[in-house]
């Protein structure tokens, strides 16, 4: 029952950052951090399909590396990572990339506090 929740929610959270994205502004060249969806690569760790994923963007593995934030293995398969503009349009063109959203954070409020009921 646990999994169930668990999956829910991540799908309930990978559409709200959807929606979130397409009133995103992205309007500026300077880095900021997305998250990257990606297939579940086969026959390779995550995190080097990642690493390897942007490098191609980026030019090397060392810059890849300095750019990766953090690399999603379970629930879903993708990374977050610093990148200007041009950068998120090239890496969208990928083969195996699935989608590219700004990260943000989301507070939730109540109407009272102490009363929050999940």
């Amino acid at each position: 029952m646990q999994k169930i929740h668990f999956f829910l929610s991540t799908i309930f959270l990978l559409f709200l950052t959807s929606r979130i994205a397409m009133a995103a502004d992205s309007s500026s060249s300077e880095a900021k951090v997305h998250i990257v969806y990606t297939e579940r690569p086969e026959g390779q760790e995550p995190e080097a399909y990642h690493i390897k994923t942007l490098s191609s963007i980026l030019g090397s593995e060392d810059s890849a590396k300095e750019a990766l934030i953090y690399s999603y293995k379970h629930a879903a398969s993708g990374f977050s990572a610093k990148l200007t503009p041009e950068q998120v349009s090239q890496l969208s063109k990928l083969p195996g990339v699935l989608q590219v959203v700004p990260s943000q954070t989301l507070h939730l409020h109540s109407s009272r506090p102490g009363n929050v009921h999940v």
